[in-house]
C-alpha cells in the first residue's frame, strides 16, 4: 500500500475491501463510527452541515472482553445503543430553532407541578421508572406476548422445537409489522432514506472510490452489516436457543429468554461480523432474510442527505487504511 493511501484520509483503498466503518441513521443526519474517530453530521435548519467527531477507544488495544467471542458481541451492543441514543438526541437538540428553545427553557404545566410538589431526586426516580417501564413494554411485546399467545394453542406447545419456531414466528411478525407501519410516516420514513445514504457511502468506501455524491448514488442501498440485519438473527437464533429450553409454561420461557439473551446476542454479532467480512456462501445465505428486511428500513436518499453521509464518514477513516481492514 502506498504512502499516499496510507496517509491521506480522504484517499481511497487501492483495491476493494470489507470495511470495519458502520454508522447510523439519525434525524436529518447521520452517524459513523471508525477504527479510532467517531462523528455524526447532522443539517441544520438553515442549511449548512454542522460535524461533531471524538475519539474511540479501543483500536488495536482493545481490552479483553472486547476480543472474547459472545463476550463482545454483549459489548459492543450495549455500548452501540447507548451511543445511538446519544447521537440520535443530540441530532433532534440539533433541529430546534432559537425560539423552539427558548420554548423548550420553560417548564411545562407537568414540569412547574413536579417541582412545586416533588424534590429533585424524586422528580429524577419519577422518571427513571418512567424509563423501566419502557424497557419493561419493549420485553412484553417481543419476549413475552409470543410465549403467551403461543401457550394459549395447546397443541403447539406439546412440542418444544414446534413451540419455539411459533414463538419465533409471531416475533417476526410483530418486528417486520412495526416497520412497515413506521415507514408510511413521513419522518421515519426520511430518516430511512439517511439509513440509505449511510450504507451506500459505505459500500462506495468499500468499492474503492472516491467519496463524491455520483460514486455514491450508484451504490446499492442494502448492507449485511445493518442493524436490521442484526435484529432479525437476533429473532432467529433465539428460534434455535429456545429450542433447548425443556419448559412450555410461558413465563417461565420468558424467564429463561431473558437469562439466554446475552448468548442470543453474542451468536448474531458473531454471525452478523462473519456476513459482513466474507464473501461466501455461507455469509450470503446468512445475510439474505437482512438485505430483504432492509427495503423497508431503507430508501433511496437524494444527493443532499448522502452529501450529509460522506461529511459523517470521512473523518472516521483511519490515517493507515490498514487499519480498516479485518
Amino acid at each position: 500500500m502506498s504512502e499516499e493511501i496510507k496517509q491521506n484520509p480522504d484517499a481511497c483503498p487501492l483495491n476493494p475491501h470489507k470495511s470495519k466503518i458502520g454508522g447510523q441513521a439519525l434525524i436529518e443526519g447521520v452517524m459513523m463510527k471508525g477504527a479510532y474517530k467517531g462523528a455524526m453530521a447532522c443539517r441544520l435548519p438553515d442549511g449548512t452541515i454542522d460535524v461533531e467527531t471524538w475519539d474511540l477507544k479501543g483500536g488495536k488495544n482493545k481490552p479483553w472482553y472486547r476480543k472474547v467471542p459472545l463476550i463482545r458481541g454483549c459489548y459492543s451492543f450495549i455500548f452501540s445503543m447507548a451511543d445511538g441514543y446519544r447521537c440520535l438526541m443530540k441530532s433532534a437538540e440539533k433541529q430546534m430553532t432559537e425560539e423552539e428553545i427558548e420554548q423548550e427553557e420553560q417548564p411545562s404545566k407537568l414540569e412547574a407541578w413536579l417541582d412545586e410538589h416533588f424534590n429533585e431526586k424524586t422528580v429524577e426516580t419519577i422518571m427513571m421508572i418512567g424509563m423501566v417501564l419502557g424497557v419493561v413494554a419493549s420485553l412484553a411485546l417481543f419476549l413475552f406476548l409470543p410465549k403467551w399467545l403461543v401457550g394459549l394453542i395447546k397443541p403447539l406447545t406439546a412440542n418444544r422445537i414446534l413451540q419455539s419456531f411459533s414463538e419465533g414466528i409471531i416475533k417476526i411478525i410483530i418486528f417486520v409489522g412495526y416497520m412497515a407501519v413506521t415507514s408510511t410516516m413521513k419522518d421515519i420514513r426520511r430518516t430511512y432514506e439517511y439509513h440509505g445514504a449511510e450504507h451506500k457511502t459505505i459500500a462506495c468506501f468499500e468499492a474503492g472510490l472516491p467519496l463524491t455524491v455520483e460514486n455514491v448514488q450508484k451504490q446499492v442501498r442494502l448492507h449485511p452489516r445493518c442493524g436490521t440485519s442484526f435484529i432479525f438473527l437476533t429473532l432467529f437464533i433465539s428460534i434455535l436457543v429456545m429450542c433447548l429450553v425443556p419448559f412450555t409454561v410461558p413465563w417461565q420461557r420468558f424467564l429463561c429468554s431473558l437469562c439466554l439473551l446475552p448468548i442470543t446476542v453474542g451468536c448474531s454479532f458473531e454471525c452478523i461480523q462473519f456476513a459482513g467480512r466474507s464473501n461466501s456462501a455461507i455469509a450470503k445465505f446468512i445475510s439474505y432474510p437482512g438485505l430483504q428486511l432492509q427495503r423497508i428500513t431503507t430508501k433511496e436518499p437524494d444527493a443532499s442527505q448522502i452529501e450529509i453521509a460522506i461529511a459523517a464518514m470521512k473523518p472516521c477513516i483511519p490515517e493507515n487504511l490498514e487499519d480498516d481492514l479485518w
